[in-house]
């Protein structure tokens, strides 16, 4: 299993426990979150240590969505409530991130999970969730 390139001691993806590893792809790996949304939420991380999505290759870019695409058919396969997913990404403190390594999240949804899903990621400003 490759091991983070260019470590940063303080980072907690740097340093994973190789047996929370749920999947590889390439230059990325997922773990499930620790404080999960939902069943079954997992964190898509480069094994190289950068800051932002904007940061990632072409190629951890690509080894990312195949390994999204073959999560998402775990779940569906493991869970059928699930109807739906959100992924996310936190780019900047502004923006909600607090790990400064790249990880994109990939969130299963149900029926049912919130009274309001319209809107979807939009509510990080609740305001802004409702639109017409």
């Amino acid at each position: 299993m490759p091991s983070c390139l260019h470590p940063i001691k303080t980072c907690p993806f740097c340093h994973v426990d190789y047996t929370l590893i749920t999947a590889v792809q390439g230059s990325v790996f997922s773990i499930e979150d620790r404080c999960p949304v939902t069943r079954f939420h997992h964190l898509i991380i480069p094994f190289r240590h950068c800051e932002s999505v904007f940061d990632m290759t072409d190629s951890e870019h690509r080894d990312a969505a195949s390994l999204i695409d073959r999560l998402r058919r775990q779940i569906l396969e493991k869970d059928a409530t699930v109807t739906g997913f959100n992924l996310g990404v936190n780019c900047g403190a502004d923006a909600g991130q607090t790990i400064f390594h790249t990880h994109i999240h990939l969130i299963p949804r149900r029926a049912g999970d919130t009274p309001r899903p319209r809107g979807g990621v939009r509510g990080v400003i609740p305001d802004r969730m409702n639109y017409e």
